[in-house]
């Protein structure tokens, strides 16, 4: 079951059928999926088209393209990594402090009273600008858009709310351009991409390479039709295709690359292209002090509507409209990709969320728990809206003790682990519950009242995020000196020795 990965091979073959569901809803033409493991891609898969309509009323292609391992996608907002990565070597290198306000080194930038502004506040959306604005229609040139960008005012006071800003991660790649003397596209190739041999990664590609480049939307209001080739965010392309918050194109192959540097704390090979203080920081959450998000120095963090049972304290990821996402989780030395095109040929359809959850959920489960003494034990299994009852019959007549041991991670208040009694198996006393993460195998007992007859262990889910599920490992009574196991039964519980 287990290979010599020490990885299960069942979940992630499962991916392919949550994949074909998934174009075949027409949520997305095509997909390529990258899972890799300490190091290891351990599956990289591609699906349905790369290139399959000529209009946003899906008109049908003549010639269509199928999406191939290498096919190259617009991975929109995953930008914002590369561009976080540039301002970080500058930190590293003294140039900077991310305590530093931005006038500091763009002195326009205080215009409208965003002359406190740090460059952390940048980096952690906390600055206090609204989410964007329609730069495409705004100025002609890059420098006239970048003027309207460094002069826009606030929503929020610097430092009081979270809001996701593409202005803020505009503005970082200005920093990074005017302290460097270079425009970020050739920084960024310079002193990230190249070095690491990421070659298939760069801003407006050739027109050569557009057969391998997977087509996003038809835009006829920027009077671009099919967009194929050229950047899809409308802000980005205005600006000559070249902006910090857009504009890169990847694949699957390259951002594995970029994955493993956070797992290998700055370095791939005998590239190190940050430090492993640096990376540290990165990964901390920087907006403690903001309830219900949490964000470190560039990445998002713990973001279960796409990591899934995957999201912990430390787990980082970046999402892309164009239907990019990456998830890098170093508690399970896993990166999880999925790259689509979602948009081809338009936005309005259905969203990826449900796939880049249920993706996450099986990368996740292909990571064994290790059960004590390589024993078999019942697991409640994964689902949305789930209630699932592993059952047993009882005859309680003195004082006993239930134990079993277990392992968890449940997302914390909202999905549920109850260890119940009851009398008559309609009414339910509740004896126990469990919610967050166990972190390792934990011995429970807990009293049975005299004169239960059936006692259950519930596991429910709320309607969207899943943990990694909840494990109970033999569960015993306890009467006196004597000692019993009940035959526990289910519909969903399953045993299983991973």
């Amino acid at each position: 079951m287990i290979n010599i990965h020490g990885i299960v091979k069942a979940p992630l073959n499962e991916i392919d059928q949550i994949i074909q569901n998934a174009i075949h809803l027409n949520v997305m033409p095509g997909v390529v999926v990258s899972i890799a493991t300490k190091g290891i891609t351990l599956k990289e898969q591609a699906y349905g088209y790369a290139y399959r309509y000529l209009d946003d009323q899906f008109t049908e292609a003549e010639n269509p393209i199928y999406m191939r391992k290498d096919t190259i996608f617009d991975i929109a907002s995953i930008t914002k990594i590369f561009t976080s990565i540039a301002v970080m070597q500058l930190f590293e290198e003294g140039t900077l402090s991310i305590e530093d306000a931005v006038v500091t080194y763009i002195p326009e930038f205080a215009e409208n009273n965003k002359e406190k502004i740090t460059i952390r506040q940048l980096l952690t959306h906390t600055s206090g600008f609204e989410s964007g604005i329609p730069l495409y229609k705004m100025g002609k040139t890059r420098e006239e858009r970048i003027a309207i960008v460094l002069k826009h005012g606030l929503v929020n006071l610097p430092g009081t709310n979270y809001k996701y800003s593409d202005l803020n991660m505009i503005t970082l790649g200005v920093l990074v351009e005017r302290l460097t003397g270079q425009r970020l596209d050739e920084y960024i190739k310079q002193n990230i991409t190249e070095p690491l041999g990421m070659k298939d990664t760069m801003f407006n590609p050739p027109a050569s390479l557009k057969y391998r480049i997977a087509a996003t939307e038809s835009q006829p209001w920027t009077g671009r039709n099919l967009v194929w080739g050229q950047v899809h965010d409308e802000n980005a392309w205005s600006m000559d295709g070249v902006a910090g918050h857009a504009g890169l194109f990847s694949t699957a192959h390259d951002l594995t690359i970029l994955g493993q540097i956070f797992l290998n704390r700055g370095k791939y090979g005998q590239t190190q292209i940050l430090k492993p203080s640096t990376i540290a920081l990165m990964e901390q959450n920087m907006i403690q002090a903001i309830p219900d998000t949490e964000h470190g120095l560039g990445f998002e963090l713990n973001q279960g509507w796409y990591m899934d049972a995957l999201s912990n304290v430390n787990t980082m990821g970046h999402t892309g409209f164009t239907g990019t996402s990456l998830v890098i989780s170093p508690k399970n030395n896993t990166i999880v990709i999925l790259l689509t095109n979602r948009v081809h040929p338009t936005r309005q359809t259905t969203s990826i969320n449900q796939t880049r959850r249920l993706v996450a959920r099986k990368a996740a489960d292909a990571i064994p728990v290790a059960i004590p003494g390589h024993q078999k034990a019942w697991f409640a299994g994964f689902g949305d809206n789930k209630k699932s009852i592993l059952q047993a019959k009882v005859n309680i007549q003195k004082p006993s003790i239930l134990t079993f041991q277990t392992w968890y991670q449940i997302q914390k208040n909202k999905d549920f682990g109850k260890v119940e009694s009851s009398q008559d198996g309609i009414l339910w006393r509740e004896l126990d519950t469990f919610t967050g993460i166990s972190n390792r195998w934990q011995k429970q007992s807990t009293s049975l009242p005299i004169g239960t007859k059936f006692i259950r262990f519930q596991y429910s889910t709320d309607d969207s995020v899943n943990g990694r599920g909840w494990y109970v490992l033999q569960p015993k009574v306890k009467t006196g000196n004597k000692e019993i196991l009940p035959q526990f039964t289910s519909n969903d519980w399953i045993q299983r020795d991973w």
